[in-house]
This record gives C-alpha cells, structure tokens and sequence, in this order.
C-alpha cells in the first residue's frame, strides 16, 4: 500500500496486486492518504458481499467484470466505466455478476 502526505502520488496499475482467489473476497489496499483511502476487491462470480456500511463516503467503479450493487432500495448494475457514489452510512450489499475487481475510494 502506498501512504503519502506527498503532493503529487502515482501508481502505474493498480490491479498488479489484485488477483482474483477463489473461494474468497479479495482485498488490496493501494492508497492511503490524508481523508482519502483507495482499495481494490476483487470477487470470483457469484461471490456476495452481504450487507455492510462504511463511515465515509464511497465511490465504488467497476475495473472489470459486472458487479450489482444494491443500495438505498436501488439496484444498479456496474460495468467498466461506471461510478457510483454512495453516502456515508448507506448500506449495501455487492454481488459479481462475473470475476470482477473493484475500486473504492473512502473519502473523509
């Protein structure tokens, strides 16, 4: 993981570390600086992530693969490219559709 009060931080690809395992919910933690975290799960289809909350806001987008994120009594389905912000507190829950990697930023 890379922690930097730097003012200016790249990583080159942050899927290098994020290798899909089955069986399991995987999780890379690839930024930490002040009031912003960036982190990479990575799910094996069909894998659930059931519901949960966090303390700060979240933008969540698909690197690859499909996920269905449901929310706030939506279901919105993420594919590359997609974004989706949720609110601190919201909670939901995160199904993969196919073996997907996912990107959070916890802002806050």
């Amino acid at each position: 993981m890379e922690h930097t009060t730097l003012p200016l931080t790249h990583i080159a690809d942050i899927r290098s570390d994020a290798a899909v395992e089955p069986g399991r919910l995987g999780h890379s933690a690839v930024l930490s600086s002040r009031g912003v975290r960036v982190v990479v799960l990575t799910f094996e289809a069909g894998f659930v992530l059931k519901k949960h909350s966090t303390p700060k806001i979240l933008l969540m987008q698909a690197l690859d693969g499909r996920l269905r994120v449901t929310a706030g009594g939506q279901v919105t389905d993420l594919a590359p490219g997609a974004l989706l912000r949720l609110d601190a507190g919201l909670e939901h829950e995160v199904e993969a559709l196919e073996e997907s990697r996912l990107m959070l930023t916890l802002i806050g």
